[in-house]
């Protein structure tokens, strides 16, 4: 069953609503950034799990493996650039 397409519109429409808000409300862009790259995790999270099949480990596996991933690139990149900055 292709049901990543739904989630994938969903994601957008839903994403895209709340961007608006954001900005609005802020008028800085980059938390329409930040949940741009959230909606882009979970459609691509869905996307893998629908097209490769996943059961429930190999499920589990992929979000342990991905959350891990951007932790560590999110505290490597900050100190990067906190770094760069002075």
């Amino acid at each position: 069953m292709v049901w990543y397409q739904v989630l994938g519109w969903l994601t957008f429409w839903i994403g895209l609503i709340i961007a608006i808000v954001l900005f609005s409300s802020s008028k800085k862009i980059y938390p329409v950034f930040y949940l741009a790259s959230i909606c882009l995790y979970i459609f691509t999270m869905g996307f893998a799990i629908d097209v490769f099949e996943f059961g429930k480990t190999a499920r589990l596996a992929t979000f342990v493996f991905t959350a891990l991933l951007f932790m560590f690139l999110g505290y490597y990149l900050s100190k990067v650039l906190i770094h760069h900055e002075k």
